[in-house]
């Protein structure tokens, strides 16, 4: 029975992957400390999708290790030497990088290098795929030309139409904090493959979504909505009149890539992953699909100062992910995304 090992398992990619991969007949080993509630709060805790994980999968054993604890991370990657590793821990949000900027590089470029290491001491012929972020442009995607409408911002030129491919430079921008440990996570996963001949995967994500999403202010945008607009809570838009976009991507999409990742994998490959044009909405958009969905008007307040190098615009170019590829498209729709959002959340806030 084939392995595959899963940090950040109870989070929204992990626990999709998780589910997938154990259909598929594999043995599943999840690492996750429920660090998210240490970083947001009651409402960042996972603990309820480590009970869910533990009692749908038969084949699934978790693990509850800290991915900067070195040496218990080598000791369990020599014991399990996994066919597949899914790397998906991290500290996910620009505010919070910024408050505590030591934890933010330790979990996301030390982790990832303890991780890195202990495979290729003990298990170097595994395929690593390293859920990055497209943070690590930072703000160079808003130099694209643009142009405002009336709910969203766009790209003005016809050659931009597709969104940011990977050529996008990665450096001399705003990153934040969090995108600038992102990029040294991702260079580094880079680097093992190109260097060592590991066979590594960086899959620089958008906004990843799904039911299993347990969204907060500070991250998780389609998620952390729908739960505000259904908890009659106050929802903030940090500026650009609202009309910042993003494409989205369902989590189960990106566990049907990551198993062709497995299947053909690279050395170093680098790729944009995210719901592409079709599938891009902006703040003002999504609210409107959220209300017309619950029928609850969204309570809303405007500050008028965008987060430090957040994106105005922002769709994953998939063209080279399509073409390495083919089998592989984005299949849940946005309609579909919003309808599932909706009612897992409508579900959650009954208990």
């Amino acid at each position: 029975m084939k392995k595959i090992l899963i940090t950040g398992s109870c989070g929204l990619i992990g626990s999709e992957v998780a589910t997938y991969f154990a259909e598929l007949g594999w043995w599943v080993y999840g690492i996750d400390n429920n660090m998210r509630a240490d970083f947001f709060g009651p409402g960042g805790d996972t603990s309820w999708n480590r009970t869910r994980l533990v009692d749908a999968i038969a084949q699934y054993e978790h693990y509850g290790v800290d991915i900067r604890d070195r040496e218990v991370l080598m000791s369990l990657v020599n014991e399990l030497r996994p066919d597949l590793v899914v790397h998906t821990a991290a500290q996910p949000s620009h505010d919070l990088a910024a408050r505590r900027p030591f934890d933010d590089f330790d979990v996301n470029a030390v982790g990832t290098m303890n991780l890195l290491e202990a495979l290729r001491l003990n298990s170097p012929e595994s395929v690593f795929v390293h859920m990055s972020t497209n943070k690590v442009y930072g703000d160079a995607p808003n130099e694209l030309p643009m142009v405002e409408l009336s709910t969203r911002w766009d790209y003005a030129n016809d050659e931009d139409h597709a969104g940011v491919n990977e050529t996008m430079r990665i450096d001399r921008s705003t990153h934040s904090v969090f995108g600038a440990s992102k990029v040294a996570a991702d260079v580094m996963v880079q680097e093992y493959g190109r260097y060592f001949g590991m066979r590594t995967t960086c899959l620089r994500g958008g906004c990843l979504t799904g039911p299993n999403h347990s969204g907060v202010e500070l991250h998780g945008f389609l998620s952390y909505l729908v739960k505000v607009n259904l908890a009659g809570d106050l929802y903030r838009i940090f500026g650009y009149k609202g009309k910042q976009v993003r494409d989205n991507i369902h989590s189960h999409d990106v566990a049907r890539l990551i198993e062709l990742i497995y299947q053909r994998p690279q050395i170093g490959g680098v790729y944009n992953l995210g719901g592409g044009r079709e599938n891009s909405c902006s703040i003002l958009e999504a609210i409107s699909e959220v209300e017309a969905r619950t029928g609850k008007a969204m309570r809303r307040e405007y500050v008028d100062s965008p987060r430090m190098g957040d994106h105005i615009c922002y769709i994953s170019d998939l063209t080279k992910t399509s073409r390495d590829y083919p089998n592989w498209k984005p299949l849940i729709s946005l309609t579909k995304i919003f309808d599932e959002l909706c009612d897992s959340w409508q579900s959650r806030l009954r208990r």
